[in-house]
């Protein structure tokens, strides 16, 4: 992720979470999700575009980026 950040993260914002903590915890019930790590890619307007759970995948990212 932190490469990732890195190489595209003026065309992205990057958030991250611990759902042990309270902002974590607040919002966890709110993006339905449980498992951690769990990545939601989100577009401009906030819509949910894809989720996944366990491995990240940073091709997706760019994938996507370049879809839009």
């Amino acid at each position: 992720m932190d490469e990732l950040e890195l190489e595209i993260g003026d065309q992205i914002h990057i958030i991250r979470l611990n759902i042990q903590e309270s902002v974590g915890m607040e919002l966890a019930p709110l993006y339905d999700f449980e498992f951690t790590p769990t990545f939601i890619y989100f577009d401009a307007e906030g819509n949910e575009v894809w989720r996944m759970v366990g491995e990240f995948d940073p091709q997706r990212v760019r994938e996507t980026l370049a879809d839009e």
